[in-house]
């Protein structure tokens, strides 16, 4: 995305601001918290304080500065960013593997995108949970309430998905600004009691910590994860705003913040160690905040913490419509609630799924605390598979050399091994429940990709060549009456199984016949002299083909009518679209276990049909039932 002038260039940052440092921005609430109720530091022995900052100091500059500010974020498919997008940037340059290798790539690269759904439903959950939290450092009595404020919260948000967030989306930029600012200002005031603290800023506090404390430090490695919580969806948002916006964001407001933050709680803890080891009446964050600024600090952190979960849902309509139009999961209904924002859609099926879940999370683990068991793994499998999968891209789309590739990726690994074996170590505590998701989403992935290969094979069983019919209509032997038939077919090969049943049951064919197939490129968008292909195969009976991104919102109508203009003339309004609607039988040859052949058809079932995800008028869609066996 281009910066026309420094007007521009500002704006863009306020509004990355709001939109992409939201997760990492509310992670100040508890993140240190729980890495400081788990070391348990003692008085006289600075190191339990010292070590779990410098160790998230230092994940801080190595996983944010250094891999996506430097290197990832450089890794995008026409500037797009995310996991799809990666993954479909190795997958469109010659690597030199085999069929199988790249199968089994892919399907990693796929499981890794499956876990932010799990990331998706904990990170709404935790992070109003530990605002609302507040509450209780406010007064004990107000403790019953902040499940069920949590819960109100999240709802509240869920609901108000269908009216989109461009409307109110230009106040994110402004209140995110406003928490990252009193971050800072907590963190200075509560420095200056114990200026000391600034050593914790040395690596080798970390070190020490980690070899002194043996198996204690790998389990406070997956909750120092809890602090660079939201890399991968800055990742994933770099389309939305270009790069330099999200290093001007970083390293002007939101690194500078969160440091001081994370050091003034710090030095809140050393000055009075003995009161921080009650950790049910000693928050680590509100105990920074004067008495008189802590119900505005809890206000602005509810209204933080909504942004983060707003960035987060958001993050996952955009990565379920990718996963859609790339062919991994089924056609869902999509809205598009802005016509001048880019991106901006609801989906109603996954934005009500997520409700349930991030409620049902709220009222299973009650606290953030409980819930940052739960919060990570899925977060350090992801890392550690875009570090493997940049590995990949780096030394085989790049040709760097494997040992330019290497050093950097290693260095990422070294912390990304010990989040995930931090995590793992907390897995029947909770982490199992992000892993869980993401592979019922794998399974459901790989599920619809493996049968609709089989339908696709059982729909070429039945399917007769071209010529065949151009031969009935050559002879004159096929009834010809007016208007414009348009039929659906997912190859563009053969003809339709729609056109034959249609033909089969009225005896009868337009005078306008189009063999419609649209296509959805592994690229995030095509260019406009790319859009579509149109062959004439005889009078007035075209074979058309529109290529669309994986990342656009496809003009259907408007291009194919585009694309016969200047073959024909076409009324729009005399255009009849043709859907087959496939009745699925479990009996067939196909080569996949019966319950996944079960699932795939429950898929079907769910899917919106081509025409519906399309948005052609409804008054102009006919859908013939066809029985196919998998």
């Amino acid at each position: 995305m281009s910066e026309h002038n420094s007007g521009n260039k500002w704006a863009l940052t306020l509004l990355a601001l709001g939109v992409v440092f939201g997760d990492i921005g509310t992670s100040p609430l508890y993140a240190l918290h729980e890495c400081l109720n788990h070391a348990h530091p003692v008085p006289g022995q600075p190191l339990g304080v010292l070590g779990p900052i410098s160790l998230m100091f230092w994940s801080l500059v190595v996983m944010v500065c250094f891999k996506y500010l430097t290197f990832i974020t450089h890794a995008t498919n026409q500037g797009e960013g995310g996991m799809f997008a990666l993954l479909t940037l190795f997958r469109s340059s010659k690597t030199g593997f085999g069929g199988g290798t790249v199968t089994w790539i892919t399907l990693g690269g796929v499981f890794g995108a499956c876990l932010l759904y799990g990331d998706g439903m904990i990170t709404p959950a935790i992070s109003v949970l530990s605002a609302v939290e507040g509450l209780k450092h406010l007064n004990e009595n107000l403790e019953q309430w902040v499940v069920i404020v949590s819960a109100l919260i999240l709802l509240v948000l869920f609901i108000v998905q269908r009216h989109g967030t461009e409307k109110i989306g230009v106040a994110f930029g402004p209140v995110m600004f406003l928490w990252f600012v009193t971050l800072a200002v907590l963190g200075v005031m509560n420095i200056v009691k114990h200026p000391a603290v600034f050593s914790a800023l040395l690596p080798h506090h970390g070190f020490n910590f980690l070899i002194h404390h043996g198996h204690e430090s790998l389990v406070l490695m997956g909750m120092v994860l809890l602090a660079v919580t939201g890399c991968e969806a800055m990742y994933a948002d770099i389309g939305h705003f270009g790069r330099p916006p999200l290093v001007r964001s970083w390293y002007l407001l939101v690194l500078p913040s969160l440091v001081l933050n994370y050091l003034g709680q710090g030095a809140l803890v050393l000055s009075d160690v003995e009161a921080s080891l009650d950790s049910e009446h000693f928050h680590h964050f509100y105990s920074m905040v004067p008495d008189a600024a802590l119900i505005p600090v809890i206000i602005l952190a509810a209204l933080a913490t909504v942004i983060a979960s707003q960035a987060m849902i958001t993050g996952v309509f955009s990565l379920t419509q990718q996963a859609v139009q790339l062919g991994y999961l089924p056609r869902l209904k999509i809205i598009h609630t802005s016509q001048n924002v880019r991106g901006q859609i609801y989906m109603p099926q996954v934005n009500y799924l997520l409700m349930v879940a991030c409620i049902t999370l709220v009222l299973a683990f009650r606290s953030s605390s409980n819930l940052a068991a739960a919060y990570g793994l899925s977060v350090a499998m992801d890392m550690t598979l875009t570090s493997c999968l940049f590995f990949l891209v780096a030394t085989k789309v790049w040709n760097w050399p494997q040992w330019k590739a290497a050093l950097p990726v290693a260095a990422f690994l070294i912390f990304e091994l010990g989040y995930l074996t931090g995590s793992l170590l907390k897995f029947m505590d909770g982490a199992w429940f992000p892993l869980t998701i993401g592979l019922v989403m794998w399974i459901t992935m790989k599920t619809w990709t493996d049968g609709r290969q089989i339908l696709y094979q059982a729909m070429m069983r039945g399917r007769l060549p071209v010529e065949h019919l151009l031969n009935e209509i050559k002879k004159d032997r096929i009834i010809r009456v007016p208007g414009s038939g348009v039929f659906m077919s997912a190859s563009a090969e053969g003809l339709p199984l729609a056109l034959l049943h249609h033909l089969k049951h009225n005896k009868a064919l337009h005078k306008q016949v189009v063999l419609l197939s649209v296509k959805f490129e592994p690229v995030p968008r095509v260019a406009a002299g790319e859009r579509e292909s149109v062959e004439e195969l005889h009078e007035e009976f075209f074979r058309v083909t529109l290529h669309y991104g994986f990342a656009e919102s496809p003009q259907v109508l408007d291009d194919l009518c585009r694309a016969l203009g200047a073959h024909t003339k076409v009324r729009p309004n005399q255009i009849t679209f043709y859907q087959s609607r496939e009745l699925l039988l479990t009996n067939g040859p196909g080569k996949m276990a019966v319950w996944r052949k079960k699932l795939f058809v429950f898929l079907s079932r769910i899917a919106r049909p081509a025409t519906g995800y399309f948005e052609l008028p409804p008054r102009q869609v006919i859908e013939l039932g066809i029985q196919l066996e998998l």
